[in-house]
């Protein structure tokens, strides 16, 4: 009898060093994922950032000033990659801000993708960059995915001081996008290009995914983003900034 309950205390003990350093495990396979997501994010939001300062630090060739005070959000793509040969597809990833009061929201994290078919031979790297001129315009991006060409369409944005806003076409366009491949930097209109939230970075960065992030009543403030992805809103208070 003592030998079969001294089995049984042994045992159990087995099990409880087994369960505790099971679960030591997963905590730490959790923190490394969490720390490799921070810096992941980090990294994303720099790049984004340095993409905007680039193309706004020439003046003749950047977005216009009354243009980008008019948005509502903007997201930055940086990057992106278009490879194939007869079929191609594009594939990358960035982040959005919106406008909150004083300044711009956390950078919500995205996936860009799209199909094209045509003669494609190599692969080329493009930076995206997309205003969103009204909220309507920004609802849209938090469904499961969002299609420009699709849902919504977007007109190539003017670039340069001398652009005019007053067209028609700006004020009605609800997206206006715009390209930097091979260091030329233009408007585009975009066509079957899906744009859908990231939300298992999102979720790991700030516990939120992109709907909250962007449109919640309790939006980030800027002490409480992590450090690391304060980059991005800060560069678009640099250039656009309501009271």
């Amino acid at each position: 009898m003592k030998k079969l309950m001294r089995r049984t205390i042994f045992l159990s003990i087995c099990i409880s060093v087994l369960l505790a350093a099971s679960t030591n495990a997963v905590a730490q396979q959790d923190r490394e994922r969490s720390t490799k997501k921070a810096r992941a994010a980090a990294e994303q939001s720099a790049k984004a950032a340095r993409v905007f300062n680039e193309i706004m630090g020439t003046r003749e060739r950047s977005i216009p000033r009354d243009l980008l005070d008019r948005a509502e959000a903007v997201a930055v793509f940086p990057g992106v990659i278009k490879a194939g040969f007869i079929v191609g597809g594009r594939g990358g990833r960035g982040v959005i801000s919106r406008r909150v009061a004083g300044g711009w929201s956390a950078p919500a994290f995205f996936d860009l993708g799209g199909g094209s078919i045509g003669l494609q031979i190599g692969a080329s790297s493009t930076d995206f960059i997309l205003l969103f001129m009204n909220e309507n315009a920004v609802d849209s991006l938090l469904g499961d995915k969002f299609e420009i060409g699709g849902e919504g369409s977007a007109a190539a944005g003017p670039v340069g001081r001398s652009a005019s806003a007053s067209t028609d076409l700006k004020l009605n366009a609800q997206i206006l996008s715009y390209s930097r491949s091979k260091g030329a930097f233009a408007g585009l209109e975009l066509k079957g290009v899906v744009i859908k939230p990231d939300n298992e970075d999102n979720l790991q960065v700030y516990g939120m995914n992109a709907r909250d992030i962007l449109t919640g009543a309790d939006k980030i403030a800027l002490d409480k983003m992590p450090e690391g992805v304060r980059v991005f809103p800060l560069t678009l208070a640099r250039y656009s900034k309501r009271k």
